[in-house]
């Protein structure tokens, strides 16, 4: 754990275009992406938590104890985890860490007449043309925008299905992989298109989903200064027009020197039904290596067609909404080969086979192992993780009072000697 924390730390997964370590982890080593996940949220964890660190590496308790102790431990409450692990099994660490949860958040009181009071919606644009958004909502109306992000979030994550968000413990940094504000930003903007395109009914079929920006051919083509903007929006950049234009509906205006319609030709997919349906049963999602998204996901033309591309099966190929982001932006090129296979390098020409060189030190020998634990006297035999549960009930309603005594004593630390 303690490597994969380091790995992290050192951002030895970051080739400019995987995501996270999480997702170097699945692609790398196998592991499911689930999984990895937990365990970078784990070795994380564990950098604030010395002694249950040590206890694992020692093998005294197994990683399915240490997974669900650092879902809530910190260094207040680490003693006391640390004996229950040691004594007890891991069913027993899972329902203290979900009672121990429960109480916490039974804590809090009740404020919704002043939540009531204080709600609010504010958002401007920002100077780089990014939307911000502010808020205050009361918790019931929280805990619906909540759930709505949560579900988004999930269906976006097609790989983890199964996959339950934990907050970190107190003083443990967030893991990045990616972050959730990242992934609730995309959320976000998932139950948006979700509402216009099924409601209200008040809402006119024609307009539901469609976001309108105003292009000039020119700008289009090089990129150059000119009208790049979202209607009754802000501006964007080129990069970001040619991106959505990948695979939209598309009317051509030609306009007079003073900006006035002369034609306004038929509105036409850049990409036709028919070549969308192979397309997507050839690729059967993002191609880029690693990659395990297969919904919501892009159709992206190697050789642009605002450029002269074609619009034809070897022009075209399948990227998620990440990646098809990071080619528009230059931090990945996609080169068809001879055979018409395609590759994915980074700009100076590297392929995206290997993490990249110098971010983290070659792994060391296996037999190191065996020889650390004999230099440390830690000697790891058939008992050494067995439980010292006598196979008495466990009282659990006594166990979270303790745990809580200990957190308000960490906050309210006693004062000096008595006057």
């Amino acid at each position: 754990m303690s490597l994969i924390a380091e790995f992290d730390r050192r951002s030895g997964w970051n080739d400019g275009a995987t995501q996270s370590c999480a997702h170097w982890l699945n692609w790398k080593c196998g592991i499911g992406f689930c999984a990895a996940r937990e365990k970078v949220r784990t070795a994380r964890a564990l950098e604030n938590l010395p002694k249950i660190c040590a206890a694992m590496e020692r093998g005294e308790i197994s990683y399915s104890k240490v997974r669900e102790i650092t879902r809530v431990a910190c260094p207040a409450t680490e003693d006391y985890f640390l004996t229950i692990a040691t004594h007890g099994t891991a069913q027993h660490v899972e329902r203290l860490v979900h009672y121990y949860r429960s109480a916490k958040e039974s804590e809090e009181l009740s404020r919704e007449k002043r939540q009531q009071q204080g709600r609010e919606l504010k958002y401007w644009f920002d100077h780089d043309g990014s939307l911000v958004i502010k808020g205050r909502l009361p918790a019931q109306a929280g805990a619906l925008l909540i759930k709505a992000l949560g579900a988004a979030a999930e269906d976006l994550k097609q790989t983890e299905p199964e996959a339950v968000e934990s907050d970190p413990p107190a003083g443990v940094p967030n893991v990045k992989f990616p972050p959730s504000r990242t992934r609730r930003a995309d959320a976000l903007e998932l139950l948006a298109e979700s509402f216009l395109a099924n409601g209200p009914a008040t809402t006119s079929s024609g307009d539901k989903y469609q976001i309108v920006v105003h292009v000039d051919a020119e700008t289009l083509q090089t990129g150059c200064a000119g009208r790049c903007e979202i209607e009754h929006g802000t501006h964007i950049a080129a990069d970001t027009a040619r991106r959505l234009a990948c695979d939209a509906s598309v009317v051509g205006i030609v306009e007079d020197e003073n900006g006035d319609p002369l034609n306004v030709g038929r509105k036409t997919r850049s990409i036709p039904p028919a070549l969308q349906r192979a397309l997507r049963s050839r690729d059967k999602g993002c191609r880029f290596p690693g990659c395990c998204n297969t919904r919501y996901t892009d159709a992206h033309h190697i050789h642009h067609w605002a450029h002269g591309g074609e619009t034809k099966l070897s022009n075209l190929v399948t990227l998620c909404r990440f990646h098809h982001r990071a080619v528009h932006e230059g931090k990945v090129e996609i080169h068809v080969l001879d055979d018409g296979a395609i590759r994915f390098v980074q700009p100076n020409g590297e392929s995206f086979d290997s993490i990249a060189t110098g971010h983290s030190h070659p792994m060391s020998d296996w037999h190191e192992l065996p020889r650390q634990h004999q230099r440390e006297d830690i000697i790891i035999d058939k008992r050494t993780a067995v439980t010292r549960w006598d196979g008495g009930s466990m009282d659990f309603g006594l166990a979270v009072d303790s745990l809580l005594q200990r957190i308000r004593a960490a906050k309210n630390p006693p004062r000096g000697g008595l006057i």
